[in-house]
């Protein structure tokens, strides 16, 4: 009977590991556009910032649009992330990531309904 308790011990750890696993990835996977704007952006155009701060509010709709779709790869693939093993800003953000800067800059710009800041 011991070894029966012993193996459900295991067994509810191992449920639960794989649990804890799936919660990271899912909450990976959720990230808000804010937060990953906060993380993969604004490092380099915070406040004060020598390339210069951008916040949402910063364009307007269509100027988003446009530096996403088609500047933002232009401007951006010589530039290294120190957060990130100075890997180029292009190869560290992921498409989707990308997509939901992309959206939250959008939904967010000068002449939005809901413009904003970063913070």
């Amino acid at each position: 009977m011991r070894t029966q308790n012993w193996i459900i011990a295991v067994l509810i750890i191992a449920v639960m590991a794989v649990g804890i696993a799936d919660m990271a990835v899912a909450a990976k996977k959720k990230a808000k556009g804010q937060d990953l704007y906060k993380e993969f952006c604004n490092p380099c155009h915070g406040e004060d910032a020598e390339a210069g701060e951008y916040t949402p509010m910063t364009l307007i709709q269509d100027q988003w649009e446009t530096f996403f779709d088609d500047k933002f790869v232009k401007t951006h693939q010589d530039v290294l992330d120190p957060n990130h093993d100075n890997q180029p800003v292009t190869e560290v953000i992921s498409e989707e990531d990308l997509e939901k800067i992309k959206q939250w800059a959008i939904d967010h710009a000068a002449d939005s309904e809901h413009p904003m800041t970063c913070g």
